[in-house]
């Protein structure tokens, strides 16, 4: 038999770990490009997902867990922010760009496969509000990228 307190336990910690790579990876991309803003817009996404990991670890805390605290290398390899590092080296922004959008690409999904599971109600509110807020910044990753390569087409 589950223990329902454990089982949100672990899907926040999930999350945690989620957001606290995408922070890692915005910051990398926020240091890594030229255009300001790109920068000020992957800075933002950096702090959001900081701000995300923060609400998260209060949660875990209030159902008695232990919070995760440091995103995991294999973790961000795994999820493609690992990408992020060659297209900085080239600095080449669409490559950047296209490597934000893919490891967002991994956050809506985890957020999709936390909003499935039984939630409490608050937590349920929690990580709905912040699914939105990824699938936005997914967006916005994904016409970024679009927008560059209709630039590059059309040059």
């Amino acid at each position: 038999m589950s223990n329902p307190d454990k089982d949100t336990i672990s899907v926040l910690n999930k999350l945690i770990e989620t957001c606290e790579n995408g922070q890692k990876g915005f910051e990398a991309a926020a240091e890594g490009v030229k255009d300001v803003r790109y920068k000020d817009l992957f800075r933002r996404n950096s702090q959001q997902r900081a701000r995300f990991v923060a609400e998260l670890q209060a949660e875990v805390l209030r159902f008695g867990g232990k919070p995760e605290d440091s995103g995991t290398a294999a973790g961000a390899l795994h999820r493609g922010w690992i990408g992020l590092r060659t297209a900085l080296t080239s600095k080449d922004e669409k490559a950047v760009l296209s490597e934000c959008e893919r490891g967002e690409d991994h956050a809506v999904k985890e957020y999709r496969d936390a909003m499935g599971k039984p939630l409490p109600e608050p937590v349920r509110t929690l990580v709905a509000r912040q699914a939105s807020e990824v699938q936005a910044a997914h967006d916005t990753m994904r016409t970024l990228r679009d927008a560059e390569k209709a630039a590059d087409a059309a040059s």
